[in-house]
């Protein structure tokens, strides 16, 4: 059966998976897989997905993913050997219905790009990984909350690389309510919420939080975070 966000809250998550390789300087797909698993989520956003050179192949294996776990990967790459765009990718739980998908480009200094996934029901996941500097973060959230403008049921999600508490998400202002689920970063000894969730006035936050088990803190340089979402 296909869940809507009208039946229940959804768990919306996000991680930062350093393209598989943990604190330990090891590349472990199935460690990545585990701390997943543990989410207990509807959506996941990934960021780090894919490797930088070449052709981008995929962090975890397709089939790994197929095969360890409840998620479908939506195709949001440019490839067959990508996860995603940019590296942002999406799993949406088997059972929550997709309704359409896109990969949105961004400006910047460097590359980047986000994804957006409408789930049955109306719901929009935005998957993020902005940019290094403040002045682009700024431009690139900008985008983000134009193309958001007709939907106040839109979620923002994943690393925003901002490290301040306040400044940074002006564009987000009057459009989306800002949360930050707690410290994500480093995963060794967390200072830092860069990993943030964003939430549009037709949504309200029943609860959110950090994954600080110890897998996690392995597993990545970045912690998960979650956000259970519903209407208002």
């Amino acid at each position: 059966m296909t869940h809507a966000i009208k039946d229940r809250p959804l768990r919306i998550a996000s991680y930062n998976i350093r393209k598989a390789r943990g604190l330990d300087g090891r590349r472990d797909p199935v460690r990545i897989i585990d701390v997943l698993n543990g989410l207990d989520a509807d959506v996941i956003a990934l960021q780090e997905a894919d490797r930088r050179l070449g052709d981008r192949p995929a962090a975890l294996p397709f089939d790994l993913i197929a095969r360890a776990t409840d998620f479908d990967l939506v195709p949001l790459a440019a490839n067959d050997v990508s996860l995603g765009w940019h590296g942002n990718a999406m799993l949406v739980r088997r059972g929550v219905g997709v309704a359409r998908y896109a990969q949105i480009d961004l400006p910047g200094a460097e590359p980047r790009g986000a994804i957006t996934v409408t789930l049955d029901g109306g719901l929009t996941v935005v998957g993020v990984h902005l940019g290094l500097l403040r002045g682009s973060r700024r431009r690139q959230l900008q985008i983000l909350a134009d193309q958001s403008a007709q939907s106040d049921r839109t979620v923002v999600i994943g690393d925003m690389n901002e490290w301040s508490r306040r400044r940074g998400f002006e564009p987000l202002e009057g459009r989306f309510a800002l949360h930050s689920p707690g410290r994500s970063f480093h995963a060794a000894r967390p200072i830092a919420a860069l990993d943030r969730v964003a939430l549009g006035y037709g949504l309200t936050l029943h609860d959110a939080g950090v994954d600080e088990g110890a897998l996690a803190r392995r597993a990545s340089d970045h912690l998960p975070i979650w956000a259970d979402v519903a209407r208002v």
